[in-house]
């Protein structure tokens, strides 16, 4: 599970900020604490985990740059070792706005759960030219353990503290100012090491609907194609999800592309359609059942990118509660997404879809950098509308637009063309 994540100098997201998966644990917080997953730590220690967050904000506010944040981590674990060094220094994505962000180094931390209720740190910061620090603690039995800490600075590069860590030498031979050690750890099957690099390998995987759904689609229909029980429940979402669609067929084409269609009832009957003519919202879903059925069965980290974009906000509430149902989400599976529907924010009887721990803002600063925060640090009754306060801008992160302004603002702008047509 993942249940903290830091970063800085990414993007829009300029200063440290943090995002936590880890639920409230006070006496005013037992809502929050029922919607989390209560799960136990190496030392006997519980601890409450959400299993979904959702990030909300105006346009260019950074939604999306967190999610880009978290992908850039894990493609630096994997990758760090083969795509760098291709590179003329590091490649980063620091703040834009402000120059002297180019010579600070750019930050990643993340608190990871592994299966053995071991909890674990792993960061980096990344300078313009080389890796200038790289570290790894767990907490076996709730203190902290230093496997390795790296820094560029000093002579000795890598220090590994007691010998908890086998081949030490080897390990140190590994390391190469343009590499994570954990990638060079990971690509060597370093016995100690691979489970971390494997949570990586394994979880934060990236949907977004907007660019890659022709390539889900054709997962999605993969997965039909090779598993009779995958086929049971995707044809079951499909169905549930009201779109008149009574099963699915699948045919592998000479060119290796699946070709789908979807049988619709109606007229006492049912037909096969094209599936060019299936509905952007249907194949959005049928896009999304494969990632998602997969990300429950292995308990991994789904990242999705705008789930309101090309769902019904009734679909975007059931993806929800899929990973909110202990009795569906078995194995701690854990959703981030960003959207715009404040819809999400309640559920259609008028209750809360998400605690206020589980919504997280995003908005620019007067340096155009991005601020996150949790709806939690507003500290909201237990009694309160969260979507009304949301779009009352109680907690920030709405667009500061009124009324007609848009409209005002255009006729102001042709006015002014008009006028000074006439002047010329």
């Amino acid at each position: 599970m993942l249940l903290r994540f830091r970063v800085a100098n990414v993007r829009s997201l300029r200063d440290e900020q943090e995002l936590s998966f880890v639920a409230l644990d006070d006496a005013d917080a037992e809502a929050e604490r029922a919607a989390a997953r209560e799960t136990t730590l190496s030392d006997g220690r519980k601890l409450p985990v959400h299993t979904v967050l959702g990030v909300f904000g105006s346009n260019a506010s950074g939604k999306s740059n967190v999610v880009a944040a978290l992908k850039n981590m894990r493609h630096a674990v994997l990758r760090s070792y083969t795509d760098w060094t291709s590179y003329d220094g590091i490649p980063r994505e620091e703040f834009a706005l402000d120059a002297k962000a180019a010579s600070e180094t750019s930050l990643y931390e993340a608190d990871i759960l592994l299966e053995d209720g071991v909890r674990w740190t792993y960061g980096f910061e990344l300078g313009s030219r080389r890796v200038e620090a790289e570290w790894l603690y767990a907490y076996p039995k709730g203190r902290r353990q230093v496997w390795y800490e790296r820094d560029a600075s000093r002579e000795k590069l890598i220090d590994f503290p007691g010998d908890r860590l086998h081949d030490r030498a080897g390990l140190t031979r590994m390391a190469t100012p343009d590499a994570l050690l954990l990638t060079r750890a990971g690509n060597a099957s370093h016995e100690q090491l691979t489970p971390v690099f494997d949570w990586f390998r394994d979880n934060l995987w990236d949907v977004t609907p907007e660019t890659e759904r022709t390539q889900r689609e054709a997962y999605t229909a993969l997965r039909l194609l090779s598993s009779e029980e995958f086929r049971r429940r995707a044809e079951e979402l499909l169905r549930v999800a009201d779109l008149g669609i009574a099963g699915v067929e699948v045919e592998q084409t000479s060119s290796g592309r699946p070709l789908v269609r979807l049988s619709h009832t109606g007229g006492g009957g049912t037909t096969l359609m094209d599936w060019s003519s299936e509905s952007w919202g249907t194949r959005s879903w049928f896009a999304l059942i494969g990632p998602l059925l997969l990300a429950l069965d292995t308990g991994a980290v789904l990242l999705v990118d705008e789930l309101d974009a090309s769902l019904h906000p009734r679909f975007a509430a059931e993806v929800v509660r899929l990973f909110q149902s202990p009795r569906v989400n078995r194995k701690g599976a854990q959703l981030l997404f960003t959207g715009h529907d404040p819809s999400l924010l309640r559920s259609p009887g008028g209750g809360r879809l998400l605690q206020p721990g589980q919504i997280w803002l995003t908005e620019k600063d007067e340096q155009g950098a991005t601020v996150l925060s949790s709806v939690a640090d507003w500290e909201p009754t237990e009694e309160e509308d969260l979507m009304a306060s949301y779009l009352a801008g109680s907690f920030g992160a709405v667009p500061r637009v009124s009324e007609g302004q848009i409209g005002r603002r255009l006729l102001r702008t042709d006015e002014l063309a008009r006028t000074g047509t006439e002047e010329s």
